[in-house]
């Protein structure tokens, strides 16, 4: 019978007391003389709920990397950490009246044993907390150089926005009926004050460095779309009846504005209400709330039949 619980705490043990997958740091002996490589995994958020069946899928997959090229020869990096800053960890220190400190050390110890007990090859000398205030500073010295070259600003913006986690959410963690994927609550799309990087002046040497990559061309593919550069052109719109109040426009295809049989604003455009009269404000009203309850994928699938209604405004073409 193979006395798995067994062999496998041998080896563990074996390879913490023998640091068998150690990367060599500049002036140590093998750091020169090996090739490198650098293996790195997506750290996880160590909630309560401990590691659940896609931290493995993902991890394994660099781990038999990692071995591989270890096995090669090289000089391996494949460090592990815990991304364990954020609402979620102040929201539960709140609602169980716990400190956040206390609570998270709790987590990453469960997180750090159930991988170890996975047997993946990291060199847990180099394990990364971004809670530590040695990590955390220096984020907050490259947040600090963004701003004070105008790349980092406030701006109000529209987002999805989870009431019972008090947060905002990616697109990829809305699920498809439009509820939060970590609590299953109903997701708002609500405008706030929130800070904005600047990365779109980044976009050409970002799409540059994508063609770099030795990725698979349907995940550059995906990286180039979230880049989202496009080139083409602006120009302004007058409202018929008071020409101070314009809406910018912008298009790939200019040549094609001579025949514009009408303009569209988004739901959430920010002079929208300046556009609605007072004979269309009810209408506009109802159809701009239940617009927030849609997910931007819904609203923007080429396969949905588009909506709208008439503002009681005109523009200038």
């Amino acid at each position: 019978m193979y006395k798995h619980k067994e062999i496998e705490k041998k080896w563990q043990d074996f390879w913490d007391k023998n640091k068998t997958f150690k990367t060599y740091s500049p002036g140590e002996e093998g750091f020169e003389k090996k090739e490198k490589y650098y293996v790195l995994d997506m750290f996880p958020y160590p909630s309560g709920a401990g590691l659940h069946v896609g931290h493995p899928k993902g991890y394994t997959a660099n781990d038999i990397l990692a071995r591989y090229k270890k096995t090669k020869g090289f000089n391996v990096l494949h460090p592990m950490g815990w991304d364990a800053f954020g609402l979620p960890a102040e929201n539960y220190a709140i609602k169980t009246g716990t400190h956040p400190k206390i609570t998270t050390e709790k987590n990453i110890s469960i997180f750090k044993k159930q991988i170890k007990s996975l047997g993946f090859s990291y060199d847990w000398d180099r394990e990364i907390d971004t809670t530590d205030p040695d990590y955390y500073k220096w984020t907050q010295w490259i947040f600090l150089k963004l701003f004070e070259h105008g790349l980092a600003y406030e701006q109000d913006l529209p987002i999805n926005y989870c009431p019972s986690c008090k947060t905002g959410l990616a697109n990829e963690e809305v699920l498809n009926d439009f509820t939060c994927e970590r609590c299953g609550t109903k997701v708002e799309k609500k405008k706030l004050r929130q800070w904005v990087l600047a990365i779109t002046k980044y976009a050409d040497r970002l799409l540059s460095d994508v063609d770099k990559l030795d990725w698979p061309e349907s995940i550059k593919e995906m990286q180039r779309n979230w880049i989202g550069k496009s080139e083409g052109c602006e120009f302004e719109m007058k409202k018929s009846d008071n020409e101070n109040l314009k809406i910018s426009v912008y298009t790939t295809r200019i040549d094609t504005v001579f025949g514009m049989t009408y303009a569209v604003l988004a739901p959430d455009h920010k002079d929208v209400e300046k556009f609605i009269t007072e004979e269309q404000k009810e209408i506009c009203k109802k159809y701009i709330e239940n617009s927030k309850k849609k997910s931007d994928q819904d609203r923007t699938a080429d396969n949905k039949e588009k909506t709208g209604v008439f503002t009681g405004s005109y523009v200038v073409n």
